[in-house]
């Protein structure tokens, strides 16, 4: 079952080029849907490089197997 989100209603003003590529490239059906996909995708990356930040140089060298 899908989670309920909570959406807000905002203006924002965007390059239509750039909101027509992001669709393309996300997949969205959508402008509010390709705007959407973007902000949880920008704040995943930065979750994920912060994470890098923090755990740099906590893991020995060789401990992950060759896949």
């Amino acid at each position: 079952m899908a989670k309920a989100v909570r959406l807000r209603r905002t203006s924002l003003f965007i390059d239509p080029a750039s909101l027509a590529r992001a669709r393309r490239a996300l997949g969205a059906a959508s402008d509010a849907e390709a705007v959407r996909l973007s902000l949880e995708r920008v704040a995943e990356m930065e979750r994920f490089w912060r994470f890098m930040a923090r755990s740099r140089g906590s893991v020995r060298p060789g401990s992950f197997g060759a896949a």
